[in-house]
């Protein structure tokens, strides 16, 4: 059973150390931003939380950003597969339905995943809670033909939006 999520109260009570622990997972494998984001403590509404840690993420120098994108996992990749996905984007990722495909979804999937990467340098990353496989590939095939720099915009923009999802699920509003 899933811990039941946290108050604003007692994130707010929480010395560095503690809100790592407690948020450093929530940027795939860049517990960098949870330390960023809590030099904006104390946080007057769960806004604000969101809020830093967008801030935290925003202010880092393009190279870190770079890194941060490059820590996500492709979309029904390989880590998929393999059953070594992080518990939220495995979460994230069998809600949209990527952990039921067929072998020829999964090859086209490859496929997208490759394509993006080799044009783009990032992984294709989008916040795919809420969403269903013909939206992921919509968006997939969207954005595919778009130039390096608007999606590595648009990539820092999905990871907010992953962001603020996370700190929905761990701290009540």
């Amino acid at each position: 059973m899933p811990n039941p999520p946290l108050t604003l109260d007692e994130v707010n009570r929480m010395d560095e150390a503690a809100f790592v622990a407690a948020f450093g997972d929530i940027a795939e494998h860049s517990p960098w931003v949870a330390e960023a984001a809590f030099a904006f403590a104390p946080f007057l509404d769960h806004a604000a939380l969101v809020a830093a840690f967008h801030r935290a993420m925003a202010e880092m120098d393009r190279e870190a950003q770079l890194a941060l994108l490059r820590e996500h996992p492709d979309l029904a990749g390989k880590a998929a597969i393999a059953g070594s996905l992080a518990p939220e984007s495995y979460n994230e990722q069998s809600g949209a339905g990527l952990d039921r495909m067929t072998s020829e979804e999964y090859a086209f999937f490859t496929d997208l995943n490759t394509r993006y990467r080799a044009r783009h340098g990032i992984p294709f990353i989008r916040a795919v809670k809420g969403s269903t496989k013909a939206q992921i590939i919509a968006a997939f095939q969207e954005r595919l033909p778009n130039d390096p720099e608007t999606e590595f915009q648009t990539a820092l923009g999905q990871v907010q939006r992953i962001l603020r999802f996370r700190l929905e699920d761990r701290v009540a509003s």
